[in-house]
């Protein structure tokens, strides 16, 4: 009876490590889905609208990690609001990416703080550093075609 239950303990000590090894080669396995949201730039003078992107909201570890660097790619409109616990200073990178991005640290009131134009993984531990609650993720260039600032301000809703 004890070389079946060592039997069962080892084969089910087997099925763990692979598994880990499974999550630590694509975690985005943790991942069982996105919310999504609308995320409207405002001019931070006037108040008018700048544009909107469509976006998924990572807001836990293993999507913050993920992040869209299993993504082949983004329409103009689209793009991903990590969403941090605490106001802090954030740093991002482009592992894993085919694309570049704008990368937009945002205050807890919305207010854009830093925009990073991220070149697509030719230096993919490339620190993008800012200050911020939130981040939006989008397409590189989407900041400038739509006059978007520091100063301007990100409106959306997230749980």
């Amino acid at each position: 009876m004890n070389r079946r239950l060592l039997a069962i303990a080892s084969a089910l000590g087997a099925i763990a490590l692979l598994l880990v090894a499974a999550i630590a080669a694509n975690p985005a396995l943790l991942i069982a889905g996105y919310d999504t949201t609308t995320v409207e730039a405002v001019d931070g003078e006037t108040g008018d609208s700048l544009a909107t992107v469509e976006t998924r909201v990572a807001d836990g570890f293993a999507k913050q990690y993920v992040g869209l660097s299993e993504t082949d790619e983004l329409a103009d409109d689209e793009g991903m609001l990590f969403v941090h616990d605490e106001t802090g200073k954030h740093a991002y990178v482009m592992r894993g990416m085919s694309f570049g991005l704008d990368i937009v640290f945002v205050a807890p009131n919305g207010t854009v703080t830093e925009i990073h134009e991220a070149a697509p993984d030719s230096r993919p531990y490339t620190r993008y550093a800012g200050t911020g609650r939130y981040v939006l993720e989008a397409p590189r260039g989407w900041s400038e075609r739509n006059g978007v600032g520091p100063g301007d301000r990100l409106v959306f809703e997230v749980d």
